[in-house]
């Protein structure tokens, strides 16, 4: 992987210096709710609150923004976010920004970009992308947790490429509602790890509402299913299937996310690219692999119980040998550009 930012102190996202431009800030933030499954042979207190892809029982992903009722309460920890943030940056695939930035140049009568960001979290997609885009940008982020809105509104990018403005609003929503009209004017859709959180219906959705407002989408980071290990170990396809399974359960696509989204937006009249994005994480990184295989193997676990007891001596073992600098890891992850027809006008 590319050279990897320190990470900050905990639940802190990497201050800017000078004035910003943002709107539609919640006032009122609050401490978030956030729990952690720590999986098997892990003390809890060494677990992030709400990090890596597993969850207790019941609880979603803030990403995937339903109302389930009043009460439902996001579960990502920015620390989670935070500590992901310089593998999903070194990550993303460059090679699609090209047809994007020729796509965004031939706008007609735009003097700069508005991008809506779906599930934004502490806001990592704005941070990596406004600074490699030319031209004013205006940042629409969404995501149903004020708290996570926060965070991304003050630590986000405030200068463009070749030094244009960038401000920022805020918006609380859910992707599976999405529609043509709230993306009236929108240039661009993004969202990063997002896809792989939803289901069939929503991704159908996201993909009408773009489309229908004739606009290109960047989604990234969205799981593949294959994870690399060196050394490898037995059991690692083992507990990767279980994995799998656990990302489908209750309708949700998983790996299966990415060909769910290209046939979506194609059958619309979309172009879609795709590109490999993956996590190479080796001992720069261990932090992150640790907290990655606690939440890999719990999902695993809690698809499969019948795996506890092997799975508890896997990650004991692959644990040891990530804080001894012995450990590479390579997850898969894929990046999707989909350049829908422009409203008026021909792709």
């Amino acid at each position: 992987m590319r050279k990897t930012a320190t990470t900050q102190r905990a639940g802190r996202i990497p201050a800017q210096a000078g004035p910003r431009d943002v709107a539609g800030v919640e006032s009122e933030m609050g401490n978030p709710t956030s729990s952690a499954s720590a999986g098997p042979g892990t003390d809890a207190e060494s677990v992030i609150p709400g990090a890596g892809p597993a969850a207790r029982p019941g609880e979603r992903p803030t990403v995937r923004l339903r109302e389930d009722g009043p009460e439902e309460q996001p579960r990502y920890a920015p620390e989670w976010l935070e500590l992901r943030e310089p593998a999903d940056a070194g990550a993303r695939s460059i090679d699609l920004l090209d047809p994007l930035r020729i796509r965004l140049a031939n706008l007609p009568g735009k003097a700069g970009v508005t991008v809506h960001d779906l599930g934004c979290g502490t806001g990592s997609m704005g941070r990596w992308l406004a600074p490699r885009l030319d031209g004013p940008q205006h940042w629409v982020l969404h995501d149903r947790d004020p708290y996570l809105l926060h965070f991304a509104a003050v630590a986000s990018a405030r200068v463009a490429a070749d030094g244009s403005r960038v401000t920022v609003e805020t918006r609380r929503g859910d992707v599976g509602r999405l529609t043509p009209d709230a993306l009236a004017g929108a240039s661009l859709v993004t969202a990063s790890a997002l896809l792989d959180v939803l289901t069939r219906e929503e991704i159908e959705t996201l993909a009408a509402a773009c489309t229908g407002a004739g606009c290109p989408a960047l989604l990234t980071l969205s799981v593949a299913g294959r994870v690399d290990f060196s050394p490898s170990d037995p059991m690692d396809t083992e507990i990767a299937e279980a994995f799998n399974a656990h990302q489908r359960r209750s309708g949700l696509l998983g790996p299966d996310a990415v060909t769910v989204a290209c046939e979506a937006f194609s059958e619309l009249g979309a172009t879609v690219r795709l590109n490999p994005s993956p996590w190479r994480l080796g001992p720069a990184e261990s932090a992150l692999t640790a907290q990655w295989l606690r939440g890999w193997v719990g999902a695993a676990v809690e698809q499969r119980p019948e795996l506890r007891e092997r799975a508890d001596r896997y990650l004991r073992a692959r644990l040891e040998a990530c804080e001894a600098g012995e450990l590479s890891v390579v997850v898969h992850h894929t990046d999707l550009l989909a350049l829908s027809r422009p409203t008026g006008g021909a792709a």
